[in-house]
Order: structure tokens, then sequence, then C-alpha cells
């Protein structure tokens, strides 16, 4: 408990302080003397956690750490991925627009993620190749704007031209997804790249806001549809048409406010740490400007992936493999067709499966900053990314579009929600912490892009993959 008290105990700006500095157990070297020669990567096991000095440097412990800039990483982490789930948790909204084009209707999630994802991976691997002149804040900044101005018109198309054509709202959906996907690029590259100059367990508030992301569009989304119920009631069959367009607007505009708000914190961050001036360098509480991170240095994406191969894999593969859960989740339906019961409905009862998966998500990577809990051992991580393919036959022993469940009971399917979700947050998260502890301090915020990069790349391969999944 002293140690988690130390990391969560705000220092004031400029303060010079030094922090007190207690060996972890199993720990080797001496941070005052050669902390390479004391780094040895085979014998690296799970007692090497967050808060000990960052492989190959010292740098890292030897920045207080601010609960302010936790909060700001964490929010900044929300608003990264909420676009995301925003568009998975209003699939009931979406079929309801859809519903006179079973076409559209039975491909319009995998559309929208392969547009996303696709238009993701182009751009960032547009911006890793421009890692010496890139500046961080400024990527993260439009990131915000673009997304505040696509939410504002979804938003507005809820009340608005409500009487176009499937075939019409489709495109707008579509482009509106380009948006968020050129937002996602932005915010993939240049917020996993700036917080790797950071202490990692910035790393762990961002990757914590990210499973937040996912938990409170899909409470929003269920508040809003029970709020705002629709005005009928059709059979289970038809039941996710019944969303009502109020309650989206509602749950759009939120996403907008989110925006909103991740700016401001940023823009206040910025101030403290004068990144204005100073983009390429982030300074800590604390830190003289001398000795902020020495320039970046410039590597191909052969060499990353020479560096970081595991670590690569890993994210790679986990997030791929994620990209099935939505599909099956907005055609999944609950096996219980009592008409009294409000979470039979699938507007309701797919948001609820979204936030079970997502609260699982999110534990997964909360528990990754608890050093006890935590995984550095990149084999291990690439032989549990691999393992979560368990789960595609797991999922197709549920009630998928009403047509019955080998595992007739709704708890089973939430439960493997749940664990799925867990282990992707828990992997996941691990593998991009890990990354910029096995480089060199001027490698770091190359390794948080690559990890960025990997990651798009297996949404991306994990959203075409999701068309031959005959759901």
């Amino acid at each position: 408990m002293d140690r988690i008290r130390e990391v969560f105990r705000t220092r004031k700006l400029g303060s010079t302080a030094p922090v007190e500095y207690t060996p972890l157990e199993g720990e080797v070297g001496d941070l005052d003397g050669d902390v390479d020669a004391a780094y040895d990567p085979p014998s690296m096991t799970s007692s090497t956690v967050l808060l000990s000095p960052r492989t190959n440097r010292a740098f890292a412990d030897s920045q207080p750490i601010s609960l302010f800039d936790y909060v700001v990483f964490l929010v900044l982490g929300v608003a990264m991925l909420w676009a995301w789930n925003c568009f998975l948790a209003a699939a009931a909204y979406f079929q309801m627009r859809f519903r006179n084009n079973k076409a559209i209707l039975d491909t319009f999630q995998s559309s929208i993620m392969t547009v996303s994802t696709a238009t993701t991976l182009i751009l960032t691997l547009t911006l890793s190749h421009m890692q010496r002149s890139a500046h961080y804040p400024y990527r993260i900044t439009c990131a915000l704007v673009i997304n505040m101005v696509v939410f504002i018109l979804l938003a507005l198309s809820t009340i608005l031209f409500t009487d176009i054509s499937a075939g019409v709202y489709l495109a707008f959906t579509l482009l509106m997804v380009l948006g968020t996907a050129v937002s996602a690029g932005f915010f993939q590259n240049g917020l996993l790249s700036y917080v790797a100059g950071f202490a990692p367990i910035y790393s762990q508030a961002m990757m914590s806001g990210q499973g937040v992301a996912g938990v409170l569009p899909a409470i929003a989304q269920m508040i809003s549809v029970l709020a705002i119920p629709p005005k009928s009631h059709e059979s289970q069959d038809d039941k996710a048409a019944t969303a009502s367009p109020k309650s989206a607007f509602v749950y759009f505009l939120a996403a907008t406010v989110v925006s909103g708000v991740a700016l401001l914190f940023f823009t206040i961050h910025l101030n403290r740490h004068n990144d204005k001036n100073h983009s390429n360098h982030p300074v800590a509480d604390g830190l003289a400007e001398s000795d902020a991170l020495p320039p970046k240095k410039n590597l191909s994406l052969w060499q990353l992936l020479k560096k970081l191969p595991l670590t690569g894999y890993t994210v790679f593969f986990t997030f791929a493999l994620t990209m099935v859960f939505p599909v099956f989740t907005q055609a999944t339906f609950s096996v219980n067709s009592s008409p009294s019961s409000v979470f039979s409905r699938p507007d309701v009862f797919i948001p609820f499966s979204f936030l079970v998966w997502n609260s699982g998500d999110l534990i997964g990577r909360v528990v990754c900053g608890f050093p006890r809990i935590a995984c550095t051992n990149p084999t291990i991580l690439a032989m549990a990314s691999t393992a979560r393919l368990v789960y595609i036959p797991l999922y197709f022993l549920c009630n998928i579009k009403g047509g019955g469940a080998k595992v007739n009971s709704d708890f089973f399917y939430e439960l493997v929600q749940f664990t799925f979700g867990l282990t992707n947050g828990y992997v996941g998260s691990n593998a991009i912490m890990l990354a910029p502890r096995l480089v060199s301090e001027d490698e770091s915020q190359a390794a948080g892009g690559f990890m960025g990069l990997c990651l798009v790349a297996g949404l991306a391969a994990g959203s075409v993959s999701s068309f031959l999944l005959r759901v």
C-alpha cells in the first residue's frame, strides 16, 4: 500500500524533490550505477513491474508521478476508443435505420469495422514514416477536434432527414466512420508515441481509459434506450429495429462532450509541461528541460519488428481475434423470450452484452498496473494471445440470431463475453506497456508508435476476416 500511495502522490509543478526508491524483490543492479548492466532480457519475469526502473534507463523512475497527468492520460484513453465503441454499441439504432434493406442489415457491422480499420491502418502507416518530424500533441488535438465534428453530425442525423433510404444513410454512416478512422489514426500514432516518453504507469492509465471507453458507451446506450423506450414492441426477430432516434441523439451527443472534455484536459496538460514549444521532448513534473528525453531516433518498421517480434505479434493477433466479438454480439439474442423481461429485448440485451465484454476488458487493463499481476514475459503473452482462439467455437454455442443455443443459458453467453474481454485487456495492455521498456531510451517513442501500428493492423485484419463468419 505504501508503494501505491507513493505512485499516485501528486507533486507540484517544478518540484525537484527526489523520489524515494525502494528496490523490488528480485531486482538487480543499482540505479546510481550502470542500469544497462543490470538489465538481462532473458531473465525478465513477471516480477519486473511497472513501477520498477524502466528497462535500459533510469529516466522514468526519476519522474515524480502526477495524479493530474494520470487522469489526463486516462481521459485521453477514453476519448481514443469512445468513437469506435460508440458505433459498436449503437448497433440497435443502426439496425432500425437499415431494417428495410436485408443485405445492408446483414453486413453493415462488418462494413463499418472494415472501413474504420483499413483507413486507420493506412494513415498510421503513413504517420509511422514521419517519426523524426512528428508533433504528437498536434496529432492528438486534431483527433479530438475531428471526433467532435463527426458526432455532432451523427447526432443531427437522428432528427434530420430521417426518411432517407437505407443505402443513402449507409453512405453517410460510412463517411462518418471514415472521419473517426482518420481521427483514430492520429490518435493511435500520436498518443501511443507521446505517452511512451513518460513513465510506464501513464501507459497503463491510457489503456485503462480505453477500457472505460468500452464500458461507458454501452451504459449510455442502455440508459438512453430505457429512458426513451420505443413506441411499440415487436417480436424478438424484429425488436432490433425499435431503438428510439431520440436515445441515439443523446448517445451521439455524449460522444461529442467526451472529446471536448478530453481536449480541455489535454490543453491544460500541455500548458503545465510547456509542450507547445517542446512537443518532441516531454518533460515530467520536477524535471528540468535539460533532463527531458533526447531527440527521437528514426527507425524503420523492419528494424522495429526485429527488436520487438513477440510483442508486435501479441498486439496484432490479440486485437485481430478480438474483432469477432462485435459480429457475434450484435447477432446474439437472449434465450429468454419472455415479453415481461426488459433485458430480453435486443435493443437492451445487445448493449448489455457489449457492457459485459468491455467490463472484462477494463478489468484486464486495470490489473496490469499491479506489480504482482502484471506480466512482462513476451513469450507467455504471445502464447496467451494465440490460446484465445478457443472463444470462436464457444460463441457458436450461443443463441445466434435467435436460432437456438447449444448451451441454453444467458449466463454462459455473458461468461464467454466477460472472459474474452478480460483476456483482451490483460494480454494487449501488457504487451503495449512492455514494448518501450525493451528498447533504448531514444527508441521508446518509436516503439510506442509501432505498437499502435500493430494494434491497427490487427483490427484491420480482424475486420476483413469477420466477413468470413457465418452468423
